[in-house]
């Protein structure tokens, strides 16, 4: 995404960066940024091989990124519907870009195996509800 971003592109970057965000894996594993960029990376392929008018369906290349281009794949097929051809390329484009950050090629990006995965929780905080609680003070009141 070297470019300016439109507003189509904008919304749906906010969303699919919430998703990413808020999806929790089955199992003890956790999500790292190799499973958001393979996940994305499929996604994209997908969509892109639809815009060339091949069907395919590109999984990822783990349990853990599959389970999360599904994610994605559902809420993309939500919002897009009657959202016409552009959707589609506008949504490749974004989750392209979302796989360059997740791959750590953009400049600012942390490291470590979750770097993009912390930047984006530090721009997109969770829910209160998904918070942990504070703990009780020691201080009673009368």
């Amino acid at each position: 995404m070297g470019r300016r971003l439109t507003e189509p592109q904008l919304q749906i970057c906010f969303l699919l960066s919430s998703l990413i965000v808020r999806h929790r894996p089955d199992g003890p594993v956790t999500l790292a940024d190799d499973d958001v960029a393979d996940a994305t990376s499929a996604m994209a392929g997908t969509l892109e091989a639809a815009r060339s008018g091949i069907i395919a369906e590109i999984a990822g290349a783990s349990p853990v990124s599959e389970g999360l281009r599904r994610e994605l794949d559902a809420l993309l097929a939500e919002v897009g519907k009657g959202a016409g051809a552009r959707f589609a390329g506008d949504a490749a484009e974004v989750l392209r870009g979302i796989e360059r950050g997740a791959r750590h090629e953009a400049p600012g990006i942390d490291e470590g195996p979750d770097g993009y995965l912390a930047l984006l929780r530090r721009v997109l905080p969770p829910p209160a509800a998904e918070e942990p609680a504070a703990e009780a003070s020691p201080i009673i009141l009368p």
